[in-house]
């Protein structure tokens, strides 16, 4: 990933959190896309899955 790539994670990851309204049915989507954007980040998504996540079942 590169340097460019990882800050405009970084910036959806921050947007997404600031439009958080603490309510937990609004914020779920908001949330999951947060959760699999920070898996890309730290490398623990698949890319080539169809499946976000095998472990948490994402």
């Amino acid at each position: 990933m590169t340097t460019e790539q990882q800050t405009a994670i970084e910036q959806e990851i921050a947007q997404l959190k600031s439009s958080l309204t603490g309510n937990m049915f609004q914020d779920m989507d908001a949330r999951d896309r947060i959760h699999n954007l920070e898996m890309q980040l730290k490398g623990i998504k698949p890319v080539d899955s169809h499946f976000d996540c095998v472990g948490c079942g994402s």
